[in-house]
């Protein structure tokens, strides 16, 4: 029975959380504290999968509430409750950990949404796997409905050995579904190799994958390992898949199928244990058709599909994704409300690559102040 503890200092918001939370699952237990002192003495006796806590709380706030559970309970979820003019803290609190925020008054589809991601992630799946946090150069950032599947989906997938195939446009965030699935995996603490495909030029890629022996080809000079050897108990991630050479998919296909691989130039076979997970910005059916991309490769890659969407498809996760890019290079400027919003009516051709540089561009020629005037001057046509 998943726990969940309400801490909110108005008696009314309680009882209608109350309500609609057991609206939804009759199978819950559901604690109250009424202020933040007596919500971090709860946590210290108790056994919480969901903390929701109201930002703004007497004696203690939300802010030092989360700060407590983080420290007594890494398995704990917090949700953050935040009024009229709370979405700066409601900002901050995501950056320190809590799991999202909800605002007054809370919107019930997302509020349920919100609490039943939250415990499938907390109490079902991280209590069945052993895996580490996502470092946090690789988390995925964003509450917008499509964000929230795919942390849903990773959570479901990560702990399986099934391959994973990450379709989205260039810049979208491919890597970092890729990553999440490696870390919350049982495999977290082994290698997670990544080759570009598109990167490394045709004649040069079945000896990166594979590896070669010494004198194989004129620039052999000595035995060298493949990435598929590298990642040797852990996960390969091969990005941009869809620009494999078709000899270079018939080995791969070929080493999913038989878990061995040979070096280019030898006749040894040596067994490999690892998760491919691949990523693609092209329409793979369509490569099918054209008779550029295997299709019985596919089918091998593609147990399980995640389509990571374009920005100006999840324009509600820009003020998260702008204000986490503007922290990692200074504290102590700031985005104005209005600098966001025009922020969200750019055209995001670049997707979340083109947000964080043009954040970087807003960091230097900016002021401490970030407006929407400096949004406009500082946009490149």
């Amino acid at each position: 029975m998943a726990q969940i503890l309400i801490v909110e200092d108005e008696a009314n918001i309680r009882r209608v959380l109350w309500k609609i939370l057991l609206d939804f699952d009759k199978n819950i237990n559901i604690s109250e504290a009424a202020d933040g002192l007596e919500a971090i003495s709860m946590v210290d006796n108790n056994s919480y999968d969901l903390v929701l806590c109201d930002i703004k709380m007497p004696k203690k706030d939300g802010i030092e509430v989360l700060e407590h559970i983080q420290k007594v309970s890494q398995q704990t979820a917090v949700v953050m409750i935040s009024g009229h003019g709370d979405l700066e803290t409601a900002v901050k609190a995501m950056r320190m950990g809590a799991y999202d925020y909800i605002s007054k008054p809370p919107d019930l589809n997302h509020l349920l949404k919100t609490v039943n991601t939250a415990l499938q992630i907390n109490n079902l799946f991280h209590k069945r796997i052993k895996s580490i946090a996502v470092p946090k150069q690789y988390v995925m950032i964003g509450n917008s409905e499509a964000i929230l599947n795919i942390h849903h989906m990773v959570e479901k997938v990560a702990p399986t050995m099934a391959r994973v195939m990450i379709q989205g446009p260039n810049g979208s965030g491919k890597e970092l579904v890729a990553r999440a699935l490696h870390f919350k995996s049982n495999r977290a603490t082994t290698p997670f190799v990544e080759v570009n495909c598109a990167a490394i030029p045709t004649e040069l890629i079945e000896s990166e994958l594979f590896g070669h022996i010494k004198g194989a080809f004129t620039s052999a000079h000595k035995d060298r390992k493949g990435t598929f050897e590298q990642a040797q108990g852990g996960t390969l991630f091969l990005d941009e898949i869809g620009d494999m050479s078709l000899a270079a998919q018939a080995k791969v296909l070929r080493a999913l199928e038989e878990h061995k691989i040979q070096r280019v130039g030898s006749d040894k076979t040596i067994a490999v244990d690892v998760r491919v997970i691949a990523a693609t910005n092209k329409n793979i059916k369509e490569e099918i058709k054209q008779n550029r991309f295997r299709e019985d490769l596919y089918h091998r890659l593609a147990v399980i599909e995640i389509y990571v969407p374009d920005l100006n498809n999840r324009i509600e996760d820009i003020p998260l994704l702008a204000d986490h890019f503007l922290s990692l290079l200074s504290p102590k400027k700031e985005l104005l409300p209005d600098a966001v919003t025009a922020l969200q009516k750019i055209n995001w051709t670049g997707n979340i690559r083109q947000l964080r540089n043009f954040i970087e561009r807003l960091h230097i020629l900016g002021g401490n102040k970030i407006s929407a005037q400096d949004v406009k001057t500082y946009t490149m046509a």
